[in-house]
């Protein structure tokens, strides 16, 4: 119980009037920014974070991130609801069946259970960080220099293997990323790398620049090379609220996808990309409507959004006590830590408490804040889409070059923005995700010291950097990872493979609803109407956004 007693003391640095009003700022910016399409929690971060330079207190400083970082996740859900657009990539499942439910005139309830599920599995999730950071600092200490850097390869490796089209693109990404944070002096001999005789770069490049480059400049561009005339078309929405029914069905959905979504956050090889699909796999299988999955199912949007938030919740646990980000949004918090010399780790907890309990105090304040704010404020919300791309994205460029020169004042690191944004479209443009290079970016460096210190330990020994219990067991975990798509196309399918039906009539033999019976019409020459169903909603999908 001393994690919730901690809390309790961390309520006393929140609630004063200040921070509380640095709180309601950042839920207010990080809702109204979130909300516009194609912006995720990540990219509201990092084009709000120069706001907070001025700030002196880095503790007033983290509590408006707080609000912006459960503002940001709110803002995706709306904008995946009523757009079909989702601002990140965990948001993808809210908008299959938020926008259905949209287009029935159930944007109201759509947007009622996605905001009353991500209160309930931020404040469960909230607790619950509180109740598990100090178990896992007490572990963390007892870490050395091979199990730290055995954790990162894990890191490294599982967010290249969920993300992106293919674990090559992924991997491509990620290679991008480390080489980019390999630019500057290197700390252990002094000598330059990757400067090419520029004075500027010496220091290396600062990951604002790299997160601001990459999500909002890469957006802007990819947007600009595919803007079409006229607009968007517009759900209109009333106030959200959700009947009795809609509350029957959405209360364990939410529980469920609070339980789902909090492990896969809290673990370094997290995220919330694969939990917020099991969610919805979840709830199809357990909906006793499951034919409405796919036309507007309530469940569809409560489950997978409680799923979010609470791994949104359970990604500060590696975090502040390993200073490990398993997603885009908690690595730009990372930078912002950074930019006040800050390292988050198994020692922060201990030199800087008031910190970190008054943030996750000011955490549980903010989503409190949010219920409040946008159940009566999302007719509002849904006006904010009505503004033209051209000026929202030519926003988006001012404010992101503005925050790019904040951080150093040079102009040189403007053109450093221009370069990594051109980079990040190209990355666009070839399916290449962004979250791998960002997290490249911030643990290359570190994994590089890591490594070092333990070959410098074992006199240069490869054996020094698996010599230990633990670091063999995260070795056995990405040996896993890596063989898993092998184990399951070489052993599970061919063990699960349906085996053909002999002596039937072929006309009213029932086929496989799978892939399987999609390939055997195909080649019977039958239409494939799953095909075609598919090639219909991508091309739907495509003319919304």
């Amino acid at each position: 119980m001393g994690g919730l007693s901690d809390l309790i003391g961390g309520f006393s640095t929140a609630l004063t009037p200040a921070n509380l009003l640095y709180a309601f700022i950042g839920v207010l910016l990080g809702t109204a920014i979130g909300v516009l399409p194609g912006i995720g929690p990540a990219m509201a971060i990092a084009l709000l974070l120069p706001i907070t330079y001025g700030i002196d207190d880095p503790v007033a400083a983290f509590i408006m991130f707080a609000g912006i970082y459960y503002g940001g996740m709110y803002g995706g859900s709306t904008t995946s609801i009523l757009l079909n657009t989702p601002g990140e990539s965990a948001s993808v499942m809210t908008a299959i069946e938020g926008n259905k439910m949209a287009k029935r005139g159930r944007a109201a309830q759509a947007l009622a259970t996605a905001a009353i599920g991500s209160f309930i599995a931020g404040t469960i999730g909230t607790l619950l960080v509180a109740l598990l950071a100090p178990t896992v600092v007490r572990l963390a200490v007892q870490l050395g220099a091979p199990d730290m850097f055995a954790i990162m390869v894990l890191a490294f490796l599982a967010v290249t293997s969920v993300l992106g089209s293919s674990r090559v693109r992924g991997l491509a990404s990620l290679l991008l990323g480390l080489t980019i944070g390999l630019i500057g002096i290197d700390q252990v001999s002094g000598q330059q790398r990757l400067t090419y005789d520029i004075p500027q770069l010496a220091d290396g490049i600062d990951v604002i620049v790299v997160a601001v480059g990459l999500f909002a400049v890469g957006e802007a561009l990819w947007v600009a090379a595919h803007l079409r005339h006229g607009t968007a078309g517009i759900i209109h929405t009333g106030r959200a609220r959700m009947g009795r029914e809609d509350w029957a069905r959405s209360w364990k959905p939410w529980l469920r996808g609070t339980a789902i979504g909090f492990p896969f956050g809290a673990v370094p090889a997290g995220g919330a990309e694969l939990p917020t699909f099991l969610s919805y796999v979840t709830e199809k299988r357990f909906s006793k409507r499951p034919e409405e999955f796919g036309h507007g199912a309530i469940e569809g949007v409560a489950g997978p959004e409680a799923t979010n938030n609470a791994s949104a919740a359970g990604g500060l646990v590696p975090l502040l006590t390993l200073g490990l980000p398993t997603t885009a949004t908690a690595a730009v918090l990372l930078a912002a830590f950074q930019q006040y010399g800050i390292q988050p780790g198994p020692l922060l907890l201990s030199n800087e408490p008031e910190l970190v309990w008054g943030l996750l105090a000011s955490l549980l304040i903010g989503n409190a804040m949010l219920l409040v704010l946008n159940l009566p404020l999302a007719p509002m919300w849904a006006r904010l889409l009505r503004i033209p791309r051209p000026y929202l994205y030519a926003g988006i460029l001012f404010f992101a070059s503005l925050g790019a020169y904040a951080v150093n004042a040079s102009t040189f690191d403007l053109m450093v923005l221009f370069v990594i944004g051109v980079i990040g479209f190209a990355m666009r443009r070839f399916g290449l995700p962004v979250m791998p290079a960002i997290i490249g970016v911030i643990l290359g460096p570190r994994a590089e010291v890591q490594m070092r210190r333990a070959l410098q330990i074992s006199d240069g020994e490869i054996s020094g950097l698996f010599n230990t219990t633990f670091a063999v067991t995260v070795y056995g975990i990405v040996g896993l990872l890596i063989l898993w798509p092998l184990i399951n196309r070489f052993v599970i399918r061919r063990r699960n493979r349906p085996v053909p039906v002999t002596g039937s009539d072929p006309a009213t033999a029932e086929e496989p609803a799978t892939e399987t019976g999609a390939a055997l019409r195909r080649s019977a020459g039958a239409p494939d109407h799953t095909a075609t169903a598919e090639r219909e909603d991508h091309h739907n999908a495509r003319e919304d956004s």
